[in-house]
């Protein structure tokens, strides 16, 4: 079976305790209602032999390699969200990087933009993409317009192992998505799925 999937990766993006949890400094409404499907995400990837990249983001502590229109979150005094070697910039309960896996730091919404992503895919032969996390509008949407852009083909969206703030915000960048040929399947239709 894993010799069916070696061409695709799982790209888990932003599943970390500010994005997620209650307290979260940068809270995703729906972030922790999709944390088992993230697990299971996970689980049925490593099962199947897919390549699993963790994208996380991570700030410098004073908050000068965060995007302008955040800067105002990050002080000398408590730092900011998603701060190199925080809590919040940890993986949530049940998600844990496991030997195999690839962790990948980005710093903006894209997990292509000013990383070597692209360059390690293409050396690991990877040319189809699977995409689960947060926020759906944010980084799901800027990674998988990129990695159209870079011609990964197919380029799948769990549908229900990503989220964002309200449910019609994640359902019309779901349909944005659709629209430019990626696939959005439930986490139980990809899971039965043999493509």
């Amino acid at each position: 079976m894993a010799d069916k999937w070696k061409h695709t990766a799982l790209l888990v993006i932003d599943m970390q305790n500010d994005f997620i949890l209650e307290d979260g400094l940068m809270r995703v409404n729906g972030g922790k209602a999709i944390v088992p499907n993230v697990i299971r995400a996970v689980e049925i990837a490593r099962h199947r032999g897919i390549l699993v990249v963790w994208v996380v983001r991570e700030h410098d502590y004073l908050g000068r390699d965060v995007e302008l229109f955040r800067r105002h979150l990050y002080s000398p005094e408590k730092g900011g969200p998603t701060t190199k070697g925080s809590f919040g910039a940890e993986l949530v309960d049940g998600l844990v990087i496991k030997e195999g896996d690839y962790k990948l730091v980005k710093t903006r919404f894209s997990a292509f933009f000013a990383t070597h992503l692209h360059s390690f895919l293409q050396s690991n032969r990877v040319n189809n993409l699977v995409v689960v996390g947060v926020q759906t509008p944010n980084c799901i949407r800027q990674t998988v317009f990129d990695a159209v852009a870079h011609n990964y083909q197919p380029v799948t969206v769990i549908v229900d192992a990503t989220a964002a703030a309200t449910p019609e915000v994640h359902v019309a960048n779901i349909f944005d998505m659709k629209n430019i040929g990626v696939a959005t399947p439930t986490l139980q239709e990809w899971c039965e799925s043999n493509a």
